[in-house]
């Protein structure tokens, strides 16, 4: 039986609805399609900053040196990377009633300004139970360790839990270690989804 509820951030949570912003600075930087993302989440400095070995405002300095940028244009470009991404309040809605029934959490891939953002500028930290960031635990999905952490906090056995992400491998790889998996995509109706699992949020 379901006890837990783990989901990720970056592609469920918060998702990039308008990528007309990233688009105009790629264009701007003579950067192809998809590059902007590529440097932030690709590169071998934006992996680094996921797993914790450098801090995201070192990631972005290293950037905007990449760019030959200076700080005031590095930290316009750091605007308009982030400035199309939405909180799906939909899902956190869902995510507090869950709550009240399930333990949940988040399992993110992801640089050092999650932590502060969910708690000061979404103001959503206490919707979970616990947050697991690669930053803070140095090591990222897929790999199999950041699920057996999380599931060794919450108390709970792999059969127990449901995790909820946009990229396939990590499904796969919740999956591998024993847990339900959802592949989460927009317009997906997740609170079905769940409840084919066996969970309610009535």
């Amino acid at each position: 039986m379901i006890q837990a509820i783990i989901f990720d951030v970056g592609g469920v949570l918060l998702r990039t609805e308008d990528r007309a912003p990233r688009q105009q600075w790629e264009a701007k930087l003579g950067l192809p399609p998809g590059g902007a993302e590529a440097l932030v989440f690709n590169s071998e400095m934006g992996q680094k900053a996921q797993r914790g070995e450098i801090t995201e405002p070192e990631l972005w300095r290293w950037i905007g040196s990449h760019l030959d940028l200076s700080v005031l244009e590095t930290a316009a470009f750091r605007h308009g990377f982030w400035a199309g991404d939405e909180l799906d309040m939909g899902l956190v809605t869902l995510i507090r009633q869950l709550k009240s029934r399930y333990q949940t959490a988040v399992i993110s891939n992801y640089a050092s300004n999650l932590r502060p953002e969910l708690t000061d500028l979404f103001q959503i930290a206490d919707a979970f139970d616990d947050i697991i960031i690669s930053c803070e635990e140095n090591v990222m999905k897929p790999d199999p360790e950041i699920f057996r952490r999380a599931l060794a906090r919450l108390g709970r056995q792999p059969h127990e839990a449901v995790f909820i992400d946009d990229f396939r491998h990590n499904v796969a790889a919740a999956e591998a270690v024993g847990l339900a998996a959802i592949h989460f995509q927009p317009g997906l109706d997740l609170s079905r989804a769940l409840q084919q699992l066996g969970v309610s949020s009535g």
